[in-house]
């Protein structure tokens, strides 16, 4: 998204290389501010109770009826886990403990940044919150893959069941590659 006026005076901005810089960068005509685009966080939590995952349902854009891993972006003046358990609250109404840093997944095309955790509930009550129509644990055989929500939540999860089997958690870090089939696919 290219930016077009400043933020600071509301004049035009054009793109240019600052200097000192070597991107183009939306800077201001009139008092010469720099704008930066910078990627998003999101944060997830992958939650485990007796040897199932907990989903919500989503009942926002994009993807509404989907499942998903409870996610969302990081909002300022938070911590990516205090995002994580904020987002667990507010979309599966559950209180977390154990949680636990399990990987992050770039999205380049995307600009996105996730940040997946893992916890456990820390009791048995959980539900549908403000953006999700319903939340269920499943056995990991039972996960509606066809179903998920975002090809990031499909890649966590599969790893997450992988090490799940062991008992052998990793933190790992990987580049989620969207091509564009995938992209209509999940109309992101």
């Amino acid at each position: 998204m290219e930016i077009n006026f400043c933020n600071l005076c509301g004049a035009t901005s054009e793109q240019s290389i600052p200097e000192g810089d070597d991107k183009p960068r939306a800077v201001c005509t009139q008092c010469g501010h720099i704008q930066y685009q910078n990627p998003k966080i999101v944060n997830a939590c992958i939650i485990e109770h007796d040897g199932k995952i907990l989903l919500g349902k989503r009942t926002i854009a994009p993807r509404i009826g989907c499942w998903n891993v409870p996610a969302g972006f990081m909002e300022n003046g938070e911590a990516t886990r205090t995002g994580a358990i904020r987002e667990v609250k507010e979309e599966v109404l559950a209180d977390l403990k154990n949680v636990t840093l399990f990987g992050v997944y770039n999205i380049v095309q995307r600009n996105q940044v996730h940040v997946y955790f893992r916890g456990e509930l820390a009791h048995p009550h959980f539900g549908a919150g403000a953006e999700t129509s319903d939340a269920q644990l499943f056995a990991p055989e039972d996960i509606p893959w066809d179903e998920l929500a975002f090809p990031v939540g499909i890649t966590a999860l599969k790893r997450y069941i992988k090490e799940m089997e062991s008992g052998d958690f990793s933190i790992q870090e990987q580049d989620i590659v969207i091509d564009y089939e995938m992209l209509k696919k999940f109309d992101v």
